[in-house]
C-alpha cells in the first residue's frame, strides 16, 4: 500500500467531516437535489429565469457524463494493453 494507514485515516475523517458538517441543506432553501448554497454563495444564479437555470444544469449533467466516460475509457485502455493491445493502435485493428 502506497498509502500509510493515518493517510486513510484522515482521509475518511475529512470525508466523514464533509458528508456531517458542509455538505447538507442547513437552510431548506436548496432549489434541486445537490443544492448547497445555503443563501452563502450566489454567483449570480438566482439572476437566471428558469429556462436558462434548467438548461445550465443540463450542460453541467452532460459535462459530468462526458467526464466519466473518458476516464472509464482511460481505465479500460490502461486494462487491455497487459494483455497485448499495442497503445500505438487503434483497438477497432485488432478486432478484426
Amino acid at each position: 500500500n502506497a498509502i500509510p494507514s493515518g493517510g486513510v485515516l484522515q482521509i475518511i475523517a475529512f470525508i466523514g467531516f464533509l458528508e456531517i458538517g458542509v455538505m447538507k441543506d442547513v437552510t431548506g432553501e436548496g432549489e434541486f437535489p445537490g443544492d448547497f448554497r445555503n443563501g452563502y454563495i450566489d454567483f449570480g444564479w438566482d439572476d437566471f429565469d428558469e429556462e436558462t437555470k434548467l438548461q445550465k444544469r443540463a450542460v453541467e449533467l452532460n459535462n459530468g457524463r462526458a467526464a466519466m466516460m473518458g476516464i472509464l475509457g482511460l481505465m479500460v485502455h490502461e486494462e487491455i494493453i497487459p494483455l497485448g493491445y499495442d497503445p500505438d493502435l487503434p483497438i477497432i485493428g485488432h478486432l478484426q
